[in-house]
């Protein structure tokens, strides 16, 4: 019995139980069912409307099926109800990005850093920011301080490659590159066939 079948199953004999049912709707959102996975969580919130967990969670499946909109709106929801929720930052900035309002994102994002000045993921996304603002040494900046917050964590060094890219700095992305093939191997294999590989 996999996951989904067992949580399934619990979720059948035991109906109104929150925490199965957000576990179930987690399950969903990691098999990418993200339909079942706001149904459930639909009916989460209609029954208990201020639950910080559940509209991140809810917030992630709009976001996986690209209506920023409303993941926005649930990610402003989960800051109002957990104003320490830094994740949801993070979030709501990229959307802010993504839609073109790069003012309220650079506004949500040093708000976050002000209430953590130690979340990499932070910088990662007012790094993409300033990026898209041509403000490219304040972007290189934002990818360093990420990367020196969390030196393991691939994301600063895919900002970083995208940083040396954006500049046509060659010599920077193939040091990324490297770095990257023990990390994100993926990533690596797509940087390698963009820019390293003979057409």
């Amino acid at each position: 019995m996999n996951d989904i079948d067992r949580l399934e199953a619990e979720h059948r004999q035991d109906p109104e139980d929150f925490r199965k049912q957000y576990d179930l709707a987690l399950c969903y959102l990691r098999s990418e069912r993200y339909s079942q996975a706001l149904e459930l969580l639909d009916r989460m919130l209609a029954r208990r409307g201020r639950d910080p967990q559940a509209y991140y969670a809810r917030a992630v499946a709009y976001l996986s099926m690209n209506d920023y909109r409303k993941a926005g709106c649930d990610f402003l929801r989960t800051i109002a109800l957990d104003p320490d929720f830094l994740e949801a930052y993070k979030h709501l900035g990229f959307i802010q990005l993504t839609l073109g309002k790069e003012e309220a994102a650079m506004k949500t994002l040093k708000n976050a850093i002000e209430r953590d000045p130690f979340h990499a993921g932070l910088y990662c996304v007012l790094g993409d920011v300033y990026l898209d603002n041509g403000e490219t040494e304040k972007a290189r900046e934002a990818f360093e301080k990420a990367l020196e917050l969390d030196p393991l964590d691939a994301e600063p060094h895919c900002k970083l490659a995208m940083y040396h890219v954006s500049r046509g700095d060659m010599k920077g992305l193939k040091k990324e590159y490297e770095i990257l093939k023990d990390l994100d191997a993926l990533m690596a294999e797509q940087i390698a066939t963009l820019f390293f590989q003979p057409l």
